[in-house]
């Protein structure tokens, strides 16, 4: 594949995109940019959230894994469902009952107002690193196959990037993404199709012959029985349900979604509707990724290093031109949900949860949207900062760290929204910043010594568990009357 091919589709891709933004933007105010002016249809939100929870991480990720741990990330997909019946029947259901425009202001209301910012500066500082490092992927991979050969700085393609979704997200917000979740869903899914298709092809397999291959290889196994494992099948099932309710459920990007549906009825349809899809669609992605290594191993392929680079590896320089542009589209696909609902998402947070636009109302409507673009255009320039000092660090391992870090911080909103929750007390409000903060720096530690301290028990994604639990003891510690 040429650069030129590849720079092509991506810009008849954003162009699509563009089309749409523009039929979706016109006469857009405030409402239609953080909650889409409570008028999204249920359908088009649950068929787009599954572009959105599939990053380019996943996208490259979930295949590699498939050669170290078969299918046992599927026990997590079952714990999602757990997961996402307790958003749809508890957390939504106060969402709707309190008219939320940000989540986070539930907390101001139940605890005060510092539990209320610390709850927004987690999630902003979260997000913040989560969709600079999944940009910086997907960027790094056109730098490479596109840019480099035209000898374009790397700070210039992040420009680009981040520009194209800048203007695009500028006016409709959450109203345009909506859509074009949509349009990248489906081609997502379109590339992960034509992905298995054409290596079923070159290994002279039937469809039917195919999935026999996968089921009867050991990369089908499902469940890991050994309690010291990080795959331990019951802490893959609790982990996957508390991923799921704090990444998704205590996440503002993804239920500003949510609620721009027209009622709590609809907004669950959308859930369940999406949780059942999202089981097949990553489990499509589980298949994809046996597929890759049956690929390899009949060919003689020397794995690369890291697994995440055996889907781009075989795609581009094996499989021919075809299967290199379905890639790329797919690959951008997937990064594209990620940027612009982050963009807007932090967006939202800080004008409604630090600049308090929506009880301002001593302003009118056009300062309202200036202050807006501003805040919008600033997170965009914060973004593309971070994406540039990860390519100055240049060290992935690192980098994944500062990720799995900025996942931590899931672990203090997890405790915060089960306190207010399940509890009747109230606490004392300026020790709760301490209290999350320290939850995650003990949840650091613990994942790194956790052998050693656990005679040989190695922590995995229940973290996130004991990371709320943490945050939960410490608030009940500073907990005063009901």
């Amino acid at each position: 594949m040429t650069p030129a091919t590849i720079f092509i589709a991506f810009l008849a891709y954003t162009a699509l995109l563009f089309y749409i933004t523009w039929l979706t933007a016109r006469k857009a105010n405030s409402d239609s940019f953080f909650i889409g002016n409570k008028a999204s249809p249920w359908y088009v939100v649950a068929y787009g959230m599954i572009g959105a929870s599939l990053s380019g991480v996943t996208f490259m990720s979930v295949p590699g894994w498939v050669g170290a741990t078969g299918f046992t990330y599927f026990m997590v997909l079952v714990g999602y469902l757990f997961g996402y019946t307790v958003i749809a029947t508890v957390l939504m259901p106060m969402y709707y009952r309190l008219n939320l425009t940000s989540i986070y202001s539930y907390l101001e209301q139940r605890f005060g107002f510092w539990s209320y910012k610390t709850g927004a500066f987690f999630f902003i500082l979260s997000r913040t690193i989560g969709a600079s490092f999944r940009m910086f992927l997907v960027v790094n991979v056109l730098q490479i196959f596109v840019f480099d050969a035209w000898n374009v700085p790397f700070g210039l393609t992040v420009s680009i990037f981040i520009t194209l979704i800048i203007l695009y997200t500028f006016k409709g917000g959450i109203k345009t993404i909506i859509w074009t979740d949509t349009l990248q869903t489906t081609f997502m899914l379109i590339a992960v199709g034509i992905s298995i298709y054409l290596i079923s092809k070159d290994l002279h397999f039937t469809f039917g012959g195919l999935i026999s291959n996968v089921v009867n290889s050991d990369y089908s196994r499902m469940m890991d029985y050994d309690w010291h494992s990080k795959r331990f099948f019951v802490k893959q099932i609790l982990s996957g349900m508390f991923i799921s309710i704090a990444m998704t459920g205590l996440d503002q990007e993804m239920m500003q979604k949510n609620l721009s549906c027209r009622n709590i009825r609809e907004a669950q349809k959308n859930m369940f509707s999406f949780s059942t899809v999202l089981i097949f669609v990553n489990l499509m992605f589980l298949f994809l990724g046996a597929v890759l290594y049956l690929y390899a191993s009949k060919h003689s392929l020397t794995l690369p290093e890291r697994s995440d680079d055996l889907f781009p590896l075989v795609a581009i320089r094996y499989l021919g031109p075809v299967a290199g542009l379905v890639f790329i589209i797919g690959l951008i696909s997937a990064a594209y949900p990620s940027a612009d609902g982050a963009l807007t998402s932090l967006t939202t947070s800080f004008s409604i949860d630090f600049l308090g636009l929506n009880k301002r109302k001593d302003m009118d409507e056009n300062k309202k949207q200036r202050i807006r673009y501003f805040v919008h255009i600033s997170f965009a320039l914060l973004l593309l900062l971070v994406i540039i000092i990860f390519r100055a660090i240049n060290d992935r391992a690192v980098i994944e760290k500062l990720f799995t870090v900025a996942g931590y911080t899931y672990g203090p909103l997890l405790g915060l929204f089960a306190f207010g929750l399940f509890t009747r007390f109230a606490v004392k409000d300026r020790f709760v910043p301490f209290v999350a903060i320290s939850s995650p720096i003990i949840c650091y530690f613990l994942s790194e010594y956790s052998a050693v301290l656990l005679n040989g028990y190695s922590m995995g994604f229940e973290l996130l568990l004991i990371n709320g639990a943490i945050t939960f003891l410490g608030l009940w510690i500073f907990r005063k009357g009901k």
